[in-house]
């Protein structure tokens, strides 16, 4: 399988919270809405928001299946810009990395990660 643009479909209950958050707050660039669906760019993937679901529960990172990772230069200073936004972001530091660890409005996770030389996946 030859894959043109990876992406990834988020759900959401708070459709136009979740489309600020993510082209304000965070900062993805904007590629197009239509119809209940607002899409951004992803570092050459797409992230695409999409309205009309119910969120059953608020969910905590050791139940969550899915976590929206930013590989980034500098955790540290990232979540310090998201901070400074009114995001709250836990860091925790490990052996192979540091991660920083935040909610969107629907309580979905995001993760910021350190861009190490062992993650970089070359074509």
């Amino acid at each position: 399988m030859k894959i043109e643009r990876p992406g990834i479909i988020l759900f959401t209950e708070k459709y136009e919270q979740c489309v600020e958050f993510y082209k304000e707050i965070v900062g993805l660039p904007f590629l197009y809405d239509k119809d209940g669906l607002t899409c951004f760019d992803f570092g050459g993937a797409y992230l695409m928001i999409e309205s009309g679901y119910k969120v059953e529960a608020i969910r905590d990172i050791t139940s969550t299946q899915t976590i929206i990772r930013f590989n980034v230069k500098d955790v540290k200073n990232t979540a310090d810009v998201l901070i400074s936004r009114g995001v709250h972001v836990e860091i925790h530091e490990f052996e192979w990395g540091i991660v920083g660890n935040f909610q969107d409005p629907d309580s979905n996770w995001c993760q910021l990660k350190d861009q190490t030389p062992n993650f970089v996946v070359t074509p």
